[in-house]
């Protein structure tokens, strides 16, 4: 059985690394490049970068901060936000990114996914998804709606039937945030990463939620996560990643020590 990653996610707003609570009061939270040294240096196994409003102001995700990263951190990184064509994914990938995560783009234009997996290959090409709860829709698989500009904009998608289509067309991971659970340190959203990633023919990483060493154990044994990835209890020193990790493996979680 493959090891289960432990992912810290940092948000970038204007050069600064942000956290808030269901996507919005954002706080900040350290310097980039700082926080993802102290996190390898823990023993994460990868990063995650998003310049989280670069799909909504227009603009190209930060090239030169992701050069930086790449000389000063030493284990695999994504990097997402604003990313709209291949050329996008070139400039990222020739910056040391190892990874790109696109979003808004993939739903406005699904090919988008194709033709990264077709030049660069499926690991290259993480799909993430920002989809919020509806129960009041009542139908069972359309209560979960799929969200792009940083959660601001409803669309049509309904994340089961997206995911699969992103898994179909090549994507590597899925990376899916409930909206819901953001930032509420309530637990992971189990029961629809369980439906995820018993459907699904490629890895799922479970976001929005942590906020104890519990929650991480549950996604990955409940919820059959095969990564899960946080921000707000790493950047705040509230849950240090090789005490995690340990508590992880004491409870039967195969995870890298």
């Amino acid at each position: 059985m493959l090891a289960k990653r432990i992912i810290p996610c940092l948000d970038i707003k204007d050069g600064q690394t942000v956290k808030g609570t269901n996507f919005v009061n954002l706080r900040q939270a350290g310097d980039p490049i700082e926080l993802g040294k102290l996190y390898s240096e823990q023993g994460a196994d990868e990063l995650v970068y998003l310049d989280i409003t670069a799909s909504h102001e227009g603009r190209k995700t930060f090239t030169e901060l992701v050069k930086r990263i790449a000389r000063e951190i030493n284990i695999p990184f994504t990097v997402g936000g604003g990313i709209n064509e291949l050329s996008d994914v070139d400039r990222l990938l020739n910056a040391g990114a190892d990874k790109v995560s696109i979003n808004s783009a993939a739903l406005r234009r699904p090919e988008l996914i194709d033709e990264i997996a077709k030049n660069f290959g499926s690991q290259v090409c993480v799909v993430a998804i920002d989809a919020k709860y509806n129960p009041l829709m009542g139908v069972e698989g359309l209560d979960w709606i799929c969200y792009i500009n940083g959660g601001r904009v409803p669309t049509e998608h309904q994340l089961f039937d997206w995911a699969k289509e992103a898994n179909e067309r090549g994507a590597g991971e899925i990376l899916f945030t409930s909206m819901n659970h953001d930032g509420v340190k309530h637990g992971f959203a189990d029961a629809a990463l369980r439906k995820l990633t018993d459907s699904l023919t490629i890895p799922v990483i479970a976001s929005g939620g942590a906020g104890a060493k519990e929650h991480f154990r549950d996604t990955f044994i409940n919820g059959h996560s095969d990564a899960a990835l946080a921000a707000s209890v790493f950047h705040f020193g509230e849950i240090p990643i090789p005490e995690l990790k340990l508590y992880l493996a004491n409870e039967g979680v195969n995870v890298r020590l």
